[in-house]
């Protein structure tokens, strides 16, 4: 499965407005690239950041570990499907909105269609 991060599709998450695709992208490939540079992986992680000023390491780890499950080197949900999900969440909500409308419009119509008494 392609990664958002090398697929050329702008993933929708919350970093997506702050950091361009493009940095994201060159960040996860500049961890792998000086990985062997360093003793621990959060070091590479670390410098990278600095290097592309990106405000916390922790982000690029974000970036590195959500490419690695998209890539299928670890488990997760990936990109593509958070976003099917959400896309799913919100048609159940929608659906449920106008089942509600539609159970509504039904007492009311069955009201006018019942007899009324007159005394």
């Amino acid at each position: 499965m392609a990664s958002p991060v090398d697929s050329g599709r702008q993933a929708i998450t919350p970093w997506s407005w702050k950091y361009p695709l493009e940095l994201r992208r060159r960040a996860v490939r500049m961890v792998a690239e000086v990985r062997p540079d360093y003793d621990t992986e959060w070091a590479a992680m670390k410098a990278v950041a600095a290097k592309l000023g990106i405000g916390t390491t922790e982000t690029v780890r974000k970036w590195v570990r959500q490419d690695q499950i998209d890539t299928g080197s670890r488990p997760g949900t990936t990109t593509e499907e958070s976003a099917q999900i959400k896309a799913m969440k919100k048609e159940i909500a929608e659906l449920k909105r106008a089942n509600e409308i539609l159970k509504a419009a039904a007492i009311f119509a069955a009201e006018l269609d019942r007899p009324h008494s007159r005394s």
